[in-house]
């Protein structure tokens, strides 16, 4: 076993756990927490809405907010989920750098409340101001290779195409379009949105992206916490067999041990 360990960064954040986690849709915040803890995951993504920025920044008192459940030695990352133009998004990364102190957002604009897609001209619009202003912006994304090229000559930390629509659970739908950007990318790609089962996760490391963020499926899941654990080993499986390197696909049969000799006897030797 030659992979540990295995590190990869998002921005001046060196990581080891390669399955980021969300925090919505849970069916309480003490069971979000014990799903983040099960996942190993170091970077959880929380959305600026959900936030009491006031009380985050001290000017308040502790409370129920989502952040007084994630643990504190966890990369948080706030994301400008319900953003339906670049403006919004942008001044809402404002308000989670003002509160949080965090340079990481999770750049999301989605202007169609029906498929929840990213506005890829709206995205790269914002990921363009964001990073002048100096944050680290991952940014969720339809699976567009160009467009991915794009955000990255824009100078984002990471590119984040979906796999399917967010909160779908509809599994890994553009595995090609992903392949592809795999192949191009010079930053880290991040399959975000629509993984409903370990096995997709693992599915999306094989095929090379650097990461997989998973919040849907372990949060409405019946055991949260063990299918935390079960996407953190999926993750893990995924990205060894990507290591490993897949052997030569074939279109025929081709017998796994030898078919000659194998009738011949010790008088026959």
């Amino acid at each position: 076993m030659t992979v540990l360990p295995d590190l990869w960064s998002v921005g001046d954040r060196v990581l080891t756990s390669r399955l980021l986690v969300g925090t919505g849709k849970f069916r309480s915040h003490v069971v979000m927490r014990e799903a983040l803890v099960a996942s190993g995951a170091e970077v959880v993504t929380v959305a600026l809405r959900r936030v009491d920025l006031d009380r985050v920044a001290g000017n308040g008192g502790q409370g129920g907010d989502v952040l007084d459940f994630v643990p504190a030695d966890l990369h948080l990352l706030p994301n400008t989920s319900g953003a339906v133009d670049a403006d919004e998004a942008v001044r809402l990364a404002r308000l989670g750098r003002a509160g949080t102190g965090t340079d990481l957002v999770k750049l999301e604009v989605t202007p169609d409340p029906r498929t929840l897609a990213p506005d890829p001209i709206g995205t790269l619009r914002a990921a363009e101001r964001l990073v002048a202003e100096g944050f680290t912006v991952l940014p969720y994304c339809s699976a567009d290779p160009v467009l991915c090229r794009h955000l990255e000559e824009a100078g984002c930390a990471t590119v984040m195409p979906l796999g399917a629509w967010i909160g779908s659970n509809r599994g890994l739908r553009t595995r090609d379009a992903i392949e592809v950007i795999v192949a191009q990318a010079h930053v880290p790609v991040v399959v975000d949105a629509g993984l409903g089962v370990p096995s997709d996760a693992a599915e999306a490391m094989e095929v090379g992206a650097d990461a997989v963020l998973v919040n849907t499926a372990i949060a409405v899941a019946a055991d949260p916490v063990t299918m935390a654990q079960a996407f953190a080993l999926a993750t893990r499986a995924g990205r060894l067999g990507h290591l490993a390197g897949r052997g030569a696909v074939r279109e025929q049969a081709e017998a796994s041990s030898p078919l000659t000799g194998f009738l011949a006897g010790p008088d026959q030797e």
